[in-house]
Order: structure tokens, then C-alpha cells, then sequence
């Protein structure tokens, strides 16, 4: 487990793709009892150990995932990621180019949540909720693209689902019209950096997290200059 910042109030860590965040009914050992365990051998702890869960991200994801290692940081967590002060930039790996070098999508998600899929519209449409996103071009290859991705708003697979629609669906994601699998069950979607405001100190805090150690993972870490 690759601990990327920590300190008395938080902790962030890099997941990898076949960890999930929390508890589900695959019964698999899950990142949030990783991390305890971890806070519960370094500290020697007895008993329960106090671990928040303020994001989430999807199992065939990578990258940064943040805790509140106290309640008073998950508190205030919680209300900067309701009131979107929290920065938070995904890397992708696409095969078809984006129709701009950069742009913004609009849509509007409906999930299904029998088939754990979201559905995007152009327009309003019933119970939909808005999603908006920021895509960049940062580099690519002979056969694909790199994109930077900032999401304003939080929706079920808003990325997976928003690029789809675009016609750039994500390398390895079946579920949202890539042909093939990848290697090691992930999709090419990695939570790159999260930025924000100490919950506590109020100091400026931005957390990086280095993408799987990968051939194409790693061409595109050696073209990005400045590590965006």
C-alpha cells in the first residue's frame, strides 16, 4: 500500500485497481480496513481505529484516495466536498482523439442501478442530474491519447460515461464500449491529483499520485512535462 501523504488529521493513499474503497458483498479486504490495519500496527492501537470515508472512486480505478483520520477533519471534508473546494484532476487513456484538443462536456447522467451503469442525455431529462467536465489533450502515442480531466460535479461513472459519449470510450472499460479488457482488470482512468485546503491548518495541500507501473502508464509520465 503506497502512503501518499499523512499526517495527525489525514491520510491519502494510491490505490490500486483491484482494491475497493469500502466493505461490499464481494467480501473482499477493502482499502478503508487496509488503511486501519496500517494506522493499527504503526501507532499500536487497541481496539477500533477511527478511519472517515469522504470520496470514493470506482473499483477499476486508480489513484488518490483520501480519509479523515479524525472526526473533526471529516466534518469538514465532507462539507469541502459538498460545496466543491476540492480540486480533483483524472488522468485517461482514450484511443480516439477528442473532437477539440480540450473542451467541455455537458450531459445529463440517469444510473441504472440493476446494471450499475449511468446513462448520458444531451438535454434534461427526467431525473437525470447535470454533470460537467474539463478535458485536455496532454499527450499520446502512436495509437493513443492521454487526457487531463477535471470534473465539477461528482456523478456515478461521470467520467466512464461523459467520454463514452464523446466517442472516446476509456482503454480496458467494457462496460462503456472499449473492445478489449486490460491486462489486470482495470480501466485507464487514474485519480492523478487532488487539491485543497488543509481541513484543519487551512494550508494549501496538493496530493499526486503516480500512475500504475505500466508500459503505456509509463511513456506518458516520461512525455508530461510539469506533471500535470
Amino acid at each position: 500500500m503506497e502512503i501518499l501523504f499523512e499526517d495527525n488529521h489525514l491520510i491519502a493513499v494510491n490505490k490500486s485497481v483491484a482494491d475497493i474503497v469500502q466493505p461490499d458483498k464481494s467480501g473482499d479486504l477493502s482499502l478503508e480496513e487496509k488503511v486501519k490495519q496500517y494506522l493499527r500496527e504503526k501507532y499500536q492501537k487497541k481496539g477500533n481505529v477511527f478511519l472517515g470515508v469522504v470520496h470514493r472512486i470506482d473499483r477499476p480505478v486508480s489513484g488518490v484516495v483520501l480519509f479523515a483520520r479524525t472526526s473533526k477533519a471529516l466534518e469538514r471534508l465532507n462539507k469541502m466536498f459538498h460545496d466543491r473546494e476540492v480540486k480533483k484532476i483524472y488522468w485517461a487513456i482514450v484511443k480516439n482523439p477528442p473532437p477539440q484538443p480540450e473542451g467541455t462536456l455537458i450531459h445529463y447522467l440517469k444510473r441504472d442501478a440493476r446494471k450499475n451503469k449511468t446513462y448520458a442525455f444531451d438535454k434534461p431529462a427526467g431525473d437525470a442530474k447535470e454533470a460537467v467536465l474539463h478535458y485536455k489533450i496532454l499527450a499520446k502515442s502512436d495509437r493513443y491519447y492521454l487526457l487531463k480531466i477535471m470534473i465539477e460535479t461528482g456523478r456515478h461513472h461521470q467520467i466512464r460515461c461523459q467520454l463514452a459519449m464523446m466517442g472516446c470510450p476509456i482503454r480496458g472499460d467494457l462496460k462503456y464500449g472499449f473492445p478489449r479488457s486490460n491486462p489486470d482488470g482495470g480501466i485507464s482512468l487514474h485519480a492523478r491529483k487532488i487539491e485543497l485546503a488543509h481541513p484543519v491548518g487551512g494550508e494549501p495541500l496538493v496530493i499526486v499520485a503516480p500512475p500504475p507501473s505500466e508500459a503505456l502508464w509509463n511513456y506518458f509520465v516520461n512525455q508530461v512535462a510539469g506533471g500535470e
